[in-house]
This record gives C-alpha cells, sequence and structure tokens, in this order.
C-alpha cells in the first residue's frame, strides 16, 4: 500500500509489519527445511539428492509446530525485553527533569503541544551526534539522545531532534524497525548455528564412504547427492540470511523524508532541522553500536555497496526536500573536525616553510611596507574563519 501522507504512512507501516512477521515464519521454515537436509545427510551418507530432499520435507512437517512456537516464544521475548537489549548495547540511561531539565522540558513541551504521551527520556555518553527512538508500545517507547548531540546543538535544532524522533514514534516507524531486526536476528542466528555445526562435524562425514562402501558405483553415486543435497541447503540458508537483510535494509527510506516533516511541522522551524543535520552529517557515528542500533538513528553514516541497501537517504536529500518544501535555507555543509585539523597542520607547516625562507633586506635598506590602498581597512584585511566547527 502506497503512503501519501502521514495517516497513510502510519497505516502502510501497520500493513508492512504483518508482512514482517508473515516472512518470519517462512524464512525460519526455510532454515528448519536446510536443517533437516543437513541432518538426513549426517544419518545417512549413501541416498540420491531426491531421497534427501523428500525426507527433509517430511521432517519439516514435523518440526513445523516446534518451528513455529519457537517463533512465538522469540518474539515474545523481543516484545518484552527489545528495550533493555537496546540499552545494553547503547548503554542509554533514563533521566528525569531533575537531572536533564533542559533536554526534559524541551521533549515535554514538544509531547503537550501534539496531545503526545510522553516516551521516556535517555541518555547516551560519546561524543558522536546523533538519537533515535525506540520500543513496541506505548510503555515501552524511548528516545534516546547521546551527550555529544546535546553539547553541539542548540534548543532549537536539538528540539527538531527530538520533534524527528517524534515523528518516528507517532507514525509506528520504530515498531517496523524492531520488527525487522527481529527478523534478522532469528534468521541470522540459526543460520550460524547450522555452519559452525556444519563446519565442525565436516571433517567426520566422508560422503559416500558410509554403509554402501561395498559397491563402489553406488558410493559415488550416494556421494555425489550428498554433496549436491548439501549446496542446496547451504544456499537455502544463504537466501534466507540475505532476504532477512534485504527486509531491513530495504525499507522505504521515505520514513526519513517524513520524519523530519513531522519535525518540522512540530517546531514550525524548518532552518533549525535543517541547521542540525548538518552539525549531525559524518559525525553519528556510535562506536560499538550494531548496525541494528544505526539504522534507528537519525543519521546512519555507515553505507552499502554502492548505497544499495541504505537504510538512510543522504543529508543533502534530505535537507533539499526541506529547502524545497518547507521553504528552509540551507548554509551548506560544515567543516568536519578532522578536516579542520588537516587544514590548521598545513597551515602551519606553510607558515614554518615562509618562516625558514624568507630572507630580510640588506643592511641599511629600507624594509617595504604595505600600501594604504591595499583596501579598506588601509591595508590590514579582517581575519576571515576557514571554516565552521559542527559542535
Amino acid at each position: 500500500m502506497a503512503a501519501y501522507g502521514l495517516y497513510t504512512h502510519i497505516a502502510s507501516n501497520k500493513t508492512r509489519s504483518i508482512l514482517l512477521l508473515i516472512g518470519l515464519f517462512l524464512l525460519i521454515y526455510v532454515i528448519v527445511f536446510a536443517g533437516a537436509i543437513f541432518l538426513e545427510v549426517f544419518l545417512r551418507q549413501d541416498r540420491s539428492v531426491d531421497y534427501y530432499l523428500r525426507a527433509a520435507w517430511s521432517d519439516l512437517k514435523v518440526a513445523f509446530p516446534w518451528a513455529t512456537g519457537a517463533a512465538l516464544i522469540w518474539i515474545v521475548i523481543a516484545y518484552f525485553f527489545n528495550q533493555a537489549i537496546i540499552d545494553a548495547v547503547t548503554g542509554g540511561q533514563e533521566v528525569t527533569r531533575k537531572e536533564q531539565p533542559r533536554l526534559y522540558n524541551l521533549l515535554e513541551n514538544l509531547c503537550i503541544s501534539r496531545g503526545i504521551p510522553m516516551p521516556k527520556l535517555k541518555i547516551m555518553e560519546t561524543d558522536a551526534l546523533n538519537a533515535f527512538a525506540s520500543g513496541l508500545n506505548q510503555r515501552q517507547y524511548s528516545v534516546t539522545v547521546t551527550s555529544g548531540l546535546m553539547k553541539g546543538l542548540n534548543d532549537e535544532e536539538l528540539e527538531a531532534v527530538l520533534g524527528h524522533e517524534l515523528t518516528h514514534i507517532r507514525n509506528g516507524d520504530v515498531q517496523l524497525m524492531v520488527i525487522a531486526v527481529i527478523i534478522a536476528g532469528v534468521v541470522g542466528f540459526a543460520a550460524e548455528i547450522f555452519f559452525r555445526i556444519f563446519f565442525n562435524s565436516n571433517s567426520n562425514w566422508s560422503f559416500g564412504s558410509g554403509r554402501s562402501s561395498s559397491s563402489s558405483g553406488g558410493d559415488r553415486k550416494g556421494g555425489g547427492g550428498a554433496i549436491l543435497a548439501i549446496l542446496i541447503a547451504v544456499a537455502a540458508i544463504v537466501l534466507a540470511w540475505f532476504l532477512s537483510l534485504v527486509v531491513r535494509f530495504a525499507l522505504s527510506r521515505s520514513r526519513e523524508f517524513l520524519a523530519d516533516a513531522g519535525a518540522v511541522e512540530l517546531t514550525k522551524n524548518p532552518d533549525a532541522m535543517i541547521s542540525a543535520l548538518r552539525k549531525i552529517e559524518n559525525r553519528g557515528e556510535l562506536d560499538g553500536a550494531t548496525s541494528a542500533v544505526m539504522e534507528m538513528c537519525i543519521d546512519n553514516p555507515r553505507e552499502g555497496f554502492a548505497d544499495l541497501f541504505a537504510t538512510h537517504p543522504s543529508i543533502d536529500a534530505r535537507i533539499r526536500a526541506l529547502v524545497k518544501f518547507a521553504g528552509g535555507h540551507d548554509s551548506g555543509r560544515l567543516a568536519r573536525p578532522d578536516d579542520m585539523e588537516d587544514m590548521e597542520t598545513d597551515l602551519s607547516g606553510e607558515t614554518d616553510e615562509t618562516a625558514t625562507t624568507t630572507t630580510a633586506p640588506p643592511q641599511g635598506e629600507p624594509v617595504p611596507q604595505p600600501s594604504a590602498k591595499a583596501g579598506p581597512w588601509g591595508g590590514l584585511k579582517p581575519a576571515i574563519p576557514f571554516g565552521r566547527r559542527g559542535r
């Protein structure tokens, strides 16, 4: 279902969430089928590939209720403990109005202005500039910001970022992302287990040298069937793992554009959102954070192959949309701190080199003076900054 506005986007997210849950079960069954092939080959190494596939299909029917039950248990665990897991990974700590009055008041005012229940507010201690919202229900919703973001942004910019994250909660984006992480987690965990079992046990497998060792022809036929069956199982696991990543990475990037628009709707200040994005640009990498956490952040500086599976549109694209549709103004990219350090190093080197190679005029000759007509300041030019720091 295509999303053309806020309300249709929310409805679209709910539809995609249902499809993701269906995809979860389908991918789990693919993993179980592949595992059944491994098991059949391990137990009977002298059969044809057709036999292994039929036997694995029968095993899947037997394991169907068990696989379904395991998936439901995983969903229940993720539902109740997803926020605790995220906090353990990021180190986010819940804060109160007394501890962070500036941040708490900004978030509370936004919630009051739109009648939104206030989510929990958390701080992550890092110099990176980033923020994200998480949770699956009203009791779990939280907004986490980094300490670097609080230091680097003024109140208007910080308010815009908080409005962005609140819009993610209003639109149901956080639920969609958590469900996507559940899918990738289940499939990735199962795939890793099977690959570990396979490679650790592979040395004990001697395809074609099993029970029918007395028949060299049967051995060759059986060995070939076992190897082909293993290749099919490996291909099924790789396909399931890849599809789980596609579900996570290929989510509609329109959610970031709409969250930016939602922030402008809440704050009535497109310039603050643009300025915040410029300061956050290329400064949001969270050390030690998983890709799942980075995908929930306001900016994910990680890029996939040729930007194919990038979860976020570029900062430039988002700012162009704000300029075009919200009437904002963009002052351009800000110099990164490391760029400033390189520039200062280069300038220092040039100064030293100039000082070393400059020779004094011969003794007795007058020293040339700058012309009084060199500029409106009588030969003295004002200091021009080489760039602006983003923090």
